[in-house]
């Protein structure tokens, strides 16, 4: 698995939103960013995304449509590593323990039961 360039703040904003809808458009893409730059702007941070192997393009009528190349999945568990790593010294309790406290975190008890589940099933295995 080769490893992607590192991203800038405005990529990884891209990059949140192509995996968000799937594939978009630059014109989608820039609708939903915050203090959106210019039109050629958001298309030089596409350009620089498809160069950087995280974004492929495709030509459809009168403009292109961007997706992503790492699957949301793969996306997720880089993203989480990172997150964990970063801000909880590499402790999984810790991030839990921090989704927990959320305010808008309430789990509902199925939801609490599926959790439950995965902490046996990864005790199970050793994780």
């Amino acid at each position: 698995m080769t490893k992607l360039p590192r991203l800038s703040r405005r990529e990884r904003e891209v990059m949140d939103i192509v995996h968000e809808m799937g594939d978009a458009t630059a014109a989608q893409i820039r609708e939903r960013m915050t203090e959106p730059p210019t039109d050629s702007a958001v298309r030089s941070v596409l350009r620089i995304l498809v160069e950087k192997r995280h974004l492929a393009s495709e030509y459809d009528g009168p403009r292109y449509v961007y997706s992503p190349t790492v699957p949301a999945q793969r996306a997720r568990i880089s993203a989480m590593r990172h997150v964990v790593k970063t801000f909880f010294g590499g402790s999984v309790e810790g991030a839990v323990a921090m989704l927990l406290q959320l305010e808008d975190s309430r789990l509902t008890p199925e939801e609490r039961a599926r959790i439950k589940a995965l902490i046996d099933q990864a005790s199970e295995e050793g994780r």
